[in-house]
């Protein structure tokens, strides 16, 4: 097999430096006008054919072979969070209030460094690898807005592939399950109209909130008395809103939360019994009520034909330590609105912060990761887009 470790390790001073350059300046989902004109101008000088401007400030690239075959599809996420960072290190966002908390500036190097790899190999290559810069992961909106703008046409890929940097694994390790790997999301807005009034006379009134607070401790039967055992769903209602004074008893109660689901028919299982719960418990509380559902992502699974075929190739690459079969988890991400339409395979890439004095995970304004894990990430996605394109690179 290519050894595209050691060529990926030639370019770690360039990975780095180009993941800080992102880190410093991180920009909010459908504002990644920098970082995806840096992403085209890095495309068009490989000799990449570019899109920008898909899905608003999405980027694709097209790198075609010299012979026919199939199209891969390699999707890495450019946007940042609303987070003010608290890292004391030199490459710190420059931006207040925003921060990339999640990897996904490591995710766009590394992507570019695999289009350097593979645009070296042109000549060798059947097929072609359409690059996909995705803005706005973290609000759910960007594969879809890209879907929209034709990402998936002209050429349809056969095949989808990608990665996360993830910093609960040490470097080395990597999670590469079969299956649902991350899970589908949807949120929830309840509205309860009760009858306001004093508080020192509830009887005379109808309390929305006691109505809520019923619903958020029946809703967490579901999954423990509706579900199947071996099924998983996760309902949490995080927010609230009612009242204006102490002493006096709303009129109305809002509920928010999200529902986790690793299958559709969970989701729908889970709403069917959410919209039971609220119609008849507001109506035995004399309140009325009504919910909204707006789902936001889909199932991430891994196709488990081309999981093995990456796991073969995965323990031949020097660095990689393990290989965790059973790796997942309830957080969500909208690459599944690719994957439900191409099959592939998604899979963690270790990159736990050793250095760190406290671990922080995903989305917390200490969020690190391990530098290492940039050149390993770009060896293991190069090699897994190589198995389709580079088919005399086993030879």
């Amino acid at each position: 097999m290519m050894n595209f470790k050691a060529e990926a390790e030639a370019l770690r001073d360039e990975l780095i430096e180009r993941r800080r350059d992102f880190h410093r300046h991180p920009e909010l989902a459908f504002e990644e006008v920098r970082t995806g004109s840096i992403v085209a101008q890095e495309l068009n000088r490989l000799g990449l054919e570019v899109q920008s401007g898909v899905g608003k400030t999405g980027v694709i690239g097209i790198l075609e072979g010299a012979h026919d075959g199939p199209t891969v599809l390699v999707r890495a996420d450019m946007d940042a969070l609303p987070i003010q960072e608290q890292n004391n290190v030199d490459y710190a966002s420059e931006t207040p209030g925003k921060m990339h908390a999640c990897g996904h500036d490591g995710h766009t190097a590394i992507a570019l460094g695999v289009a350097k790899l593979l645009a070296a190999k042109r000549d060798q290559m059947v097929g072609r690898v359409k690059f996909v810069f995705q803005p706005a992961e973290e609000t759910a909106q960007g594969a879809k807005a890209m879907i929209r703008d034709g990402a998936l046409q002209a050429p349809r890929p056969d095949v989808s592939l990608g990665l996360h940097l993830w910093n609960s694994l040490p470097v080395g390790a990597l999670g590469v399950a079969d299956g649902p790997i991350m899970a589908g999301s949807s949120e929830f807005t309840i509205r309860i109209e009760g009858k306001g009034g004093h508080a020192a006379s509830p009887h005379l009134g109808r309390d929305p909130v006691l109505c809520a607070a019923q619903l958020i401790m029946q809703f967490q039967t579901i999954p423990s008395r509706n579900l199947d055992p071996f099924d998983s769903a996760v309902i949490s209602t995080t927010m609230m809103r009612a009242g204006t004074a102490f002493n006096v008893i709303p009129q109305n109660t809002e509920l928010m939360g999200t529902l986790r689901y690793f299958r559709r028919e969970v989701r729908d299982q889970v709403v069917k019994r959410m919209a039971e719960m609220v119609e008849h418990t507001c109506l035995a509380m004399g309140c009325t009520g009504s919910m909204n559902f707006d789902h936001q992502t889909e199932p991430v699974n891994n196709d488990p034909t081309i999981s093995q075929r990456m796991r073969e190739r995965f323990e031949q690459i020097e660095g990689v330590r393990s290989l965790d079969t059973t790796a997942r988890t309830m957080g969500a991400e909208d690459v599944g609105f690719f994957m439900s339409e191409i099959p592939g395979m998604y899979f963690f890439v270790g990159a736990a912060d050793q250095t760190a004095e406290a671990y922080y995970g995903h989305h917390h304004p200490r969020f690190s990761l391990d530098e290492d894990a940039l050149p390993l990430g770009t060896a293991l996605l190069a090699s897994a887009v190589a198995a389709y394109v580079l088919p005399d690179a086993d030879a």
